[in-house]
């Protein structure tokens, strides 16, 4: 598909999203960010900057980079802005999307039904599993799940992920070590301070790679697998609209396929 042909395509469901609701007041569609983004030829994208391969910051340059990044970027081309990055961190994902702080949050966000009472998810762009990750010299010590949901075990999580859900929920007997953001529960079991946390496979992939020390284990026994997405504010439908109709489009084209590859992270879709 030619890139003439894909602009065209995104205008046409620009105009189809802003009638799609319709009655709808002028006033009300203004309020929409599609419009607002468009206005000010600024995408504002949230991301928190910790999660390798989706969203970090280069130290060599001081830049986010990572598949979300990339995204984003491709996202703000389309729609014919600048993207302006707004860090933040994961426990703070719903109410900085609620209060404004960005139009749309690409960081890797794992959808649950915890956060969808309070914020919209785009349609899924890949799918991702959970799974535990520990010191590679302490890996023959856990043989399933139930051997890590124990009150001898303690287990670290950042707040606000969908990893503290998890724990809470399939873990309950495990102690638990709560980080906060910017620190990095992976940090935790790297300094001995916890027995392991749950990793998703995307996550666990580079970070085995960049510590050769840690191991994800049980990787016949995935857990959680569930859709990943973007978030946006639940009351903006047409923004929701056009955001699904754009990944719509991007997978249709092999752009996600392209992507997921390009960051390791292929076969997730």
């Amino acid at each position: 598909m030619t890139k003439r042909l894909l602009s065209t395509l995104l205008a046409v469901f620009t105009a189809a999203t802003l009638m799609s609701s319709f009655p709808v007041s002028a006033q009300t569609a203004a309020k929409s960010k599609l419009l607002r983004v468009q206005e000010s030829n600024v995408l504002r994208v949230g991301t928190t900057g910790d999660f390798v391969p989706m969203s970090f910051k280069d130290p060599a340059s001081n830049e986010y980079k990572g598949h979300q990044i990339d995204a984003a970027n491709e996202l703000a081309k389309d729609l014919g802005v600048k993207v302006e990055f707004v860090v933040t961190d994961w426990k703070s994902l719903v109410t900085a999307t609620q209060s404004d702080k960005f139009d749309i949050i690409m960081t890797g966000t794992s959808m649950s039904v915890a956060r969808a009472k309070a914020i919209a998810f785009s349609d899924p762009w890949g799918r991702n599993a959970f799974f535990p990750l520990v010191l590679k010299k302490n890996a023959a010590k856990y043989k399933d799940w139930e051997s890590l949901n124990n009150s001898k075990v303690t287990v670290g999580f950042n707040l606000g992920t969908t990893f503290e859900q998890f724990v809470q929920n399939s873990l309950p007997k495990a102690k638990v070590k709560r980080v906060e953001s910017p620190a990095r529960d992976f940090q935790e079991l790297l300094a001995g301070k916890v027995d392991f946390t749950v990793t998703s496979l995307i996550e666990g992939a580079a970070l085995t790679k960049q510590y050769p020390e840690l191991q994800m284990i049980l990787l016949d026994k995935p857990r959680n697998s569930i859709p990943m997405a973007f978030i946006v504010a639940i009351d903006d439908q047409q923004w929701l609209n056009f955001i699904n109709n754009w990944i719509t489009i991007k997978r249709q084209t092999g752009y996600f396929a392209e992507l997921n590859k390009q960051w390791g992270v292929a076969g997730q879709e």
